[in-house]
């Protein structure tokens, strides 16, 4: 059953991990992200960075690959939602 679990798992992580995209096409087309939370997506950048450390020191490459793919994404993500976030009112 692992044998099947693992790959299967890692493959729906991957999905998973490009999911923002959707968001970041959101955020270009509509040339805003103020309805974007950057705190949120700080936060899962910290945990994806932690499965990558676990997953390599555990030497499991079908959880660190999915998490490195996700914490790519997160990264681009994070700098378009930052490069569409309207300046602070003064």
């Amino acid at each position: 059953m692992l044998d099947l679990l693992g790959p299967a798992a890692a493959a729906w992580g991957g999905l998973m991990a490009i999911s923002p995209l959707l968001q970041v096409r959101r955020i270009v087309v509509r040339q805003s992200s103020a309805d974007v939370s950057l705190t949120y997506l700080l936060v899962l950048q910290f945990g994806f960075g932690l499965w990558v450390a676990y997953g390599l020191a555990a030497g499991n490459l079908v959880v660190a690959i999915p998490n490195a793919i996700a914490f790519i994404v997160g990264v681009m993500t994070i700098l378009v939602t930052w490069r569409y976030r309207e300046p602070a009112a003064e």
